[in-house]
């Protein structure tokens, strides 16, 4: 029978493998969600170029949210903004855009 330092290496091993899966998932999730935040914030910025509304565009698009998607949470005006500003500030960059596409 293995001795007690090996059995707790073994356990210490399963250990480090789930905490590597769940630093995984986590890296995996903050990169769809900013890919979340810079497409969303692509489409307001040019629907707004194209569109006569200005800012009450962003608005239209949080009520909307919030009166059909109440779960949706994040994405009132400010969000909105802030999304289309992180677009259009890193937009272009040579060196934010490629690792963002």
């Amino acid at each position: 029978m293995a001795d007690n330092t090996e059995i707790l290496n073994g356990f210490n091993k399963i250990i480090n493998l789930i905490d590597a899966a769940r630093q995984n998932a986590i890296r995996k999730v903050n990169e769809e969600l900013i890919m979340l935040y810079w497409n969303v914030g692509q489409y307001i910025s040019d629907e707004m170029k194209k569109s006569a509304w200005g800012d009450a565009y962003i608005d239209e698009i949080a009520k909307h949210i919030s009166e059909n998607c109440p779960e949706i949470k994040g994405f009132n005006r400010r969000g909105l903004y802030r999304m289309k500003q992180f677009y259009e500030t890193y937009n272009g960059n040579e060196f934010v855009t490629p690792m963002v596409t």
